[in-house]
């Protein structure tokens, strides 16, 4: 990463964190009125082929003792009713400002992968995890509806994981290389833009 960008991504979290506070504090009240502790969620995730952090976000499904891989129809039935909420807006990424202030993550960038995914498919991660990952970025704003039909589609495990590796990796790796070859904090202003812009239609 840059150091204009890394510098970019400070300010503008420092700026915008009056307002993602506020709106983070009534998240934390729903949360505790309608389905208590846990009320975040910390997952691993790849900021380079080898190098892993902990990514946060407030805890939108149902506990269980082992989970794994993407989220698809087999999971449906564990995303509580205020998670679909955040889910819907993406409040659930919140927290992530705590991720891009530690230089974990980018506002804009591939969104971050699991291990998994990088160690089945080391030459497409190599290229992709060049760029620090982000919370939102051009595959997430061009893609992520599509994936969410296709996974939708799923009713195992087993069938969201074929899925995800068959058609979404592929995808939004192309989408994510094109973002790498036009990257500019010009350009990460536009997407950040046209993120909130779906956030609020």
């Amino acid at each position: 990463m840059t150091v204009t960008k890394r510098l970019f991504d400070i300010g503008f979290a420092l700026l915008i964190l009056p307002v993602v506070g506020g709106i983070a504090l009534v998240v934390l009240v729903a949360l505790a009125l309608t389905q208590g502790r846990p009320f975040f969620y910390a997952a691993e995730r790849m900021r380079s082929p080898t190098e892993a952090f902990r990514l946060w976000k407030f805890r939108t499904m149902t506990v269980v003792a082992a989970d794994s891989g993407v989220s698809g129809a087999d999971k449906a039935g564990r995303i509580t009713p205020v998670g679909r909420v955040l889910r819907r807006f993406r409040l659930d990424e919140l927290p992530q400002l705590w991720n891009i202030l530690r230089g974990d993550i980018s506002f804009v960038g591939p969104r971050p992968p699991l291990r998994a995914y990088v160690e089945r498919f080391p030459d497409i991660y190599a290229e992709v995890l060049k760029s620090r990952p982000g919370v939102t970025g051009l595959a997430s704003i061009h893609y992520h509806r599509h994936e969410e039909w296709l996974l939708a589609r799923s009713r195992s495990a087993e069938e969201t994981d074929r899925i995800y590796c068959r058609r979404c990796i592929p995808a939004k790796a192309r989408l994510d290389l094109i973002y790498a070859r036009q990257a500019s904090v010009c350009f990460d202003l536009r997407l950040i833009g046209r993120t909130i812009a779906r956030m609020v239609s």
